[in-house]
């Protein structure tokens, strides 16, 4: 049987490979669906490639590839017998085969055990293998097999300079020592028992000593007494103060070095009189249910106490929280409910999949198919059946069968690069929904780009307060951002009698009183919309001198889509984002007609279209000039001849090291903060920062700095002339980016100088206002492919394409094949979903989503979804709109 199984291999052997370091093996999730080895046909990861299939993508696979050799996975749940259960983990029958792979945390281990089943499969014949069999396969073949069963999962970090964080249970959680000693921690008022900072404190949860955190590179933190105590006492774990919630906090080790989880916080917490599953979140801190009457934020959003009726099938699939992920789930919930996104990925699902690249896991319509697919199939919300219906009831207890995608693959993905999103902690749903729509834009070139109806033009009218004169401008925008004014609530003296209240709570020690939320009218929030801003440094053509300015924003064309955002956070004194806490009766039937632009008017003059001048202290203007200087030399010997004279070889490149350390100490590569900073003309590491951003995408992102010498320029001397196309150099757009020029000036400066960065610079200045944006914003679009432009310059790019456009009603702008689309309809519109957060800001809490479907209200709350009985309109965060056109 040996030399049989040897014999049927030998054809194959070239293409089953050993997994080294760095190959990501995917054995939890199929590449094109959320087929997983729990799944009905199991799991296929190949030997060649260590990608997953589900049964009805792996021949999609063999086809396209000739690869024929398949480690096949299957896991079966079983309901242990009664009396059986052997602990909080499960048992496994063959515990060496899935060393790496997560359990269904759907389901109480003490109730389900699993037997693991894996074989090797051999297309297209479909011969089987069962493993393990190390007697009878060759050596490669068996050392290939236990290196796939014993991989890590490709989305723990593998490098150090990841920012995906892999949270694990602290080694001390289970043993923790706490001291009896009486300590009992005050619902407000904290402060370090070493200094007097307010800020970043923690509780150590052995001896219950409240200290600061230690300083970040941002400034941000403290002095360090948490870590000296820890050094002093080896205490290990401590709990961040303000980050306390039902649903758990943030927990360090000291002597892990890392964040942890403490799956017995609660009873770790009340030894020191801190009740954590009935804490209610305050600016502050938390309250005790005693003090705390009012119905909070969390148990309204989520309609907690009521009986809320599951919802299968189609449309009504949940998503697992990954840990902090929610931000995510609902901002995909909410856009794989419009039609057109349906329609884009979807609709175009088999297409997509049959012309995705060879690894499907790294293209981005693929991984949307893949979700909406997921989402909108009902493959994974079925209902349970009627026999396990009845069985619950017998029993006396329900399991909630749904059990929701994981999104470890497209959150991989989307995420890759951005410092934010890549990270496990919370993120503002904003701001993902427009990272999203840039992705969507950059992966939609000669297809349907369903973003589209979200985009709208904004008309800006500038007034100088002196002259009266008026500047009108456009740009795109994809939401509509409503400020929340307070002073327009209706329960203003409510609002001042908890604030004196709670002021008395906080100088006395005593836990603050329960909260009072303001509740502004809709009417006010658009009222404040409309009201002219001050614009700060305002220089007006018309006096050639600064003066006061005032500028007002109104609709050039009116989305499909409307979504608003309202503007419930702000920024504390200490730069934390903070909430505010409102309620805002937000319409059903919305009608914002009366905001459409009316453009210049009759009696309006017009500001003169002259260019502030620029004013440049001597000693910055001489730095910036050696800088370009020592730069372009490199490059571009024509243009600097009398240099190259004077000086015959390049010295080592002058690198801001203080920039360099802060930009690595945020995570990036060291070599992609040299060469940052470099490209930048040591112009500081904010400057520095954009160029990051704006190049991380780059292959050679991280290599070395390389530097080319005279004589490498003179021996490739054509390298160093212009080329036909005249294609600016991106290190040069880079530097005159970062000063803050919209790229399409710096591309068409750099064009007409012959990529001089000194000439550019001048002819920006004297050409404020050129004819050929359209042309410049075609540019863009790298022939390579490169796709490193940053969302700043798309969105200066987007609003100059468009500043001339022509939108009519019930129109899209076909005939600008240079700029983005913008439709435009009538200005009405109806509620039809809104994501809501509970939570004193962004960094911490969680979001659910509710979306209006087949005329019913729907709530999806990670992988639960239901039907609402009280969606609470007014307590949320963004809102999404569909146009009536009748």
């Amino acid at each position: 049987m040996a030399a049989d199984l040897g014999e049927l291999l030998v054809p194959f052997m070239p293409t089953i490979r050993v997994p080294r370091i760095g190959d990501r093996v995917f054995k939890s999730e199929c590449a094109f669906s959320y087929d997983s080895p729990e799944s009905e046909g199991g799991l296929y990861v190949c030997m060649n490639t260590f990608l997953g299939f589900g049964r009805e993508h792996v021949e999609r696979h063999y086809r396209k590839t000739g690869q024929c050799v398949y480690m096949h996975l299957k896991r079966t749940m079983k309901e242990k017998a009664t009396g059986a259960s052997g602990g909080a983990v499960p048992q496994r029958r063959n515990g060496k085969v899935f060393l790496d792979l997560e359990l269904n945390c759907d389901f109480n281990g003490d109730d389900y055990e699993y037997e693991d089943e894996a074989k090797l499969v051999i297309f297209p014949e479909h011969y089987e293998i069962p493993l393990p069999n190390i007697e009878e396969l060759p050596a490669l073949v068996t050392i290939a097999c236990d290196a796939v069963l014993n991989a890590k999962s490709p989305y723990r970090r593998q490098e150090s300079d990841s920012w995906d964080d892999d949270v694990q249970v602290s080694k001390h959680a289970s043993s923790l020592r706490q001291l009896d000693n009486g300590v009992r921690i005050p619902p407000s008022g904290w402060k370090c028992s070493k200094c007097e900072l307010r800020e970043n404190l923690w509780v150590n949860l052995t001896d219950g000593s409240v200290l600061c955190g230690k300083w970040f590179f941002d400034g941000k933190g403290g002095n360090g007494h948490a870590v000296e105590h820890y050094r002093e006492t080896n205490y290990p774990l401590a709990v961040k103060l303000g980050t306390i919630t039902p649903d758990g906090a943030d927990v360090y080790s000291f002597d892990e070095e890392e964040a942890v989880l403490d799956p017995h916080l609660a009873e770790h917490l009340a030894h020191f009189g801190i009740d954590m599953l009935q804490i209610q979140k305050t600016e502050n801190g938390f309250t005790d249910t005693d003090v705390s009457p009012r119905i909070s934020e969390w148990e309204v959003i989520q309609e907690s106490g009521l009986k809320l009726k599951p919802v299968y099938g189609s449309g009504y699939t949940g998503i697992k929280n990954l840990g902090n992920s929610c931000y995510l789930g609902t901002t995909m919930q909410v856009l794989f409910s419009i039609p057109e996104f349906q329609r884009a990925y979807v609709g175009n699902l088999q297409r997509i999949f049959d012309y995705s690249p060879l690894d499907p896991t790294q293209d981005f319509n693929t991984q949307m198919a893949k979700l909406g697919h997921g989402l909108l199939s009902g493959q994974y919300s079925k209902p349970p059946i009627k026999s396990e219906l009845i069985e619950q009831v017998m029993k006396e207890e329900h399991k909630h069968q749904q059990k929701g995608i994981s999104l470890k693959m497209f959150k991989a993905l989307t995420s890759k690069g951005h410092p934010e999103f890549s990270s496990s902690r919370q993120q503002d749903a904003q701001e993902f929904f427009l990272h999203l729509i840039n992705q969507v834009e950059r992966n939609s070139e000669g297809s349907e780009n369903p973003s589209d109806v979200f985009r709208f033009l904004v008309e800006e009218r500038t007034q100088c307060c002196q002259s009266r004169m008026v500047r009108y401008t456009q740009r795109a925008d994809h939401i509509m951002q409503l400020p929340a004014p307070m002073e327009a609530a209706v329960n203003k003296d409510e609002l001042i009698a908890y604030e004196v209240k709670r002021q008395e709570a906080e100088a006395s020690r005593r836990a603050p009183p329960p909260a009072v939320r303001a509740r502004i009218p809709f009417s006010a929030c658009l009222q404040a919309y409309t009201e002219p801003e001050n614009v700060d440094d305002f220089w007006s053509s018309a006096l050639q001198a600064k003066s006061a300015g005032v500028k007002t924003s109104r609709f050039k064309s009116f989305p499909e889509y409307l979504v608003i955002q309202i503007k419930k956070f702000t920024f504390g004194l200490d730069w934390v984002p903070k909430k505010l806490d409102v309620s805002i009766d937000m319409p059903d039937l919305l009608d914002i007609t009366h905001l459409r632009a009316t453009g210049l008017q009759p009696k309006e003059e017009e500001l003169p279209d002259i260019a502030p001048p620029i004013v440049v202290p001597e000693e910055s203007k001489d730095h910036l000039m050696n800088n370009f200087m020592d730069f372009y030399c490199c490059f571009f010997k024509p243009h600097f001849a009398c240099v190259l004279i004077l000086q015959p070889e390049i010295k080592a490149p002058e690198i801001d090291e203080s920039a360099v350390m802060q930009l690595a100490e945020m995570g990036f590569p060291l070599e992609a903060c040299r060469k940052a900073v470099y490209y930048t003309g040591n112009m500081g590491a904010e400057v520095a920062f954009n160029w990051v951003i704006a190049h991380m995408e780059e292959p050679d992102f991280a290599e070395p700095l390389v530097v080319s010498g005279f004589s490498e320029i003179d021996s490739s001397s054509s390298a160093s002339v212009p080329m036909a196309d005249n294609q600016p150099p991106e290190e040069s757009v880079a530097i005159l980016t970062s000063m803050g020029f919209p790229r399409y000036q710096a591309l068409q400066g750099l064009k007409a100088t012959n990529n001089n960065l000194e000439h550019a610079l001048d002819w920006i200045f004297t050409h404020p206002d050129s004819e050929d944006e359209s042309e410049a914003a075609s540019d863009i679009a790298d022939p390579e492919g490169n796709a490193n432009i940053s969302a700043s310059a798309d969105a200066n790019v987007n609003a100059k394409a468009n500043a001339n456009a022509s939108v009519n009603t019930n129109a899209t702008a076909d005939n600008e094949p240079n700029g983005p689309r913008v439709r435009d309809g009538p200005g009405r519109y109806e509620l039809f979903a809104f994501i809501s957060h509970m939570g004193t800001s962004t960094m911490c809490g969680r979001y659910v989503c509710h979306i209006k479907k087949e005329g019913r209200w729907v709530i999806y709350n990670d992988h639960k979804v239901c039907l609402s009985e009280r969606p609470p309109k007014d307590l949320g965060y963004i809102y999404f709109y569909h146009q009536i056109l009748s």
